[in-house]
């Protein structure tokens, strides 16, 4: 996050916490409609400021940019191919062109080049396999040193992203951290995470989690993904009302 944007997200987030709190009191909840205290978090959803119930039930998996992929047709073996989805999230295949392939599930691909090549083959059957997952990805944000987006070396939980984000900032909420995911129909959620205790809770993190770490509690997320739509890399998508937007 650059300085000014940073600097922007603090004033807007500090206008609003101000408004709601009437002064400033940031030990407990409410705040700008919570309605939870601080040791009612953990898993619950903040659906009130626009995240889901938390979910441990694995979704569908979605391509990524980096992932491999083997695309077959067995009615026409010379269209096989071996694919990489591109920085773009973009594949090619013979005869159809380009196509959107990040975000986009292994059955979605499939059904949409057996739609490209019934003009072109008769009776055509295509079957995509994963070959290999790409670089997993996490989002490291708020008040840590170094945000940014990181490639997961391995299983990691929300303490070691922060730790490879440079870091707790000494304006960072330790205690209450959030933890952004898509869940089951692409629908955000978000739990807090007491992270300044010896005995923290260890959450393991997906590909394409987001680690937030407030200034003053979790009621800036809101604004937080206000500032990021264009930031994000492409897979960080999570759906709204229903509806799929870049966030």
């Amino acid at each position: 996050m650059t300085p000014s944007r940073r600097t922007l997200l603090t004033l807007i987030a500090g206008s609003a916490l101000t408004a709601a709190c009437g002064g400033g009191n940031y030990s407990r909840y409410p705040v700008a409609g919570f309605g939870r205290t601080r040791d009612s978090g953990g898993s619950r959803g903040f659906a009130d400021i626009g995240f889901s119930d938390w979910s441990d039930a694995e979704p569908e998996y979605l391509l990524y940019p980096g992932d491999q992929i083997d695309v077959r047709t067995p009615s026409a073996p010379e269209l096989n191919q071996q694919l990489t989805v591109g920085p773009d999230g973009r594949i090619t295949m013979p005869l159809v062109g380009q196509l959107m392939a990040a975000d986009r599930s292994l059955n979605e691909i499939q059904a949409e080049l057996v739609a490209a090549y019934t003009p072109i083959l008769r009776r055509p059957e295509v079957e995509v396999v994963l070959r290999q997952a790409g670089p997993l990805k996490v989002w490291v944000d708020g008040e840590v040193r170094t945000p940014g987006v990181y490639d997961m070396p391995g299983d990691i939980d929300a303490y070691q992203a922060v730790i490879m984000a440079g870091g707790f900032l000494p304006s960072g909420r330790r205690d209450e951290v959030g933890l952004i995911r898509r869940g089951p129909g692409g629908h955000r959620m978000m739990r807090s995470i007491d992270l300044s205790r010896r005995d923290m809770e260890h959450v393991a993190l997906r590909r394409m989690d987001i680690v937030y770490v407030p200034r003053t509690t979790l009621a800036e997320v809101a604004v937080f993904f206000g500032q990021i739509r264009e930031a994000l890399p492409i897979g960080f998508t999570y759906a709204i009302n229903g509806q799929y937007q870049q966030f």
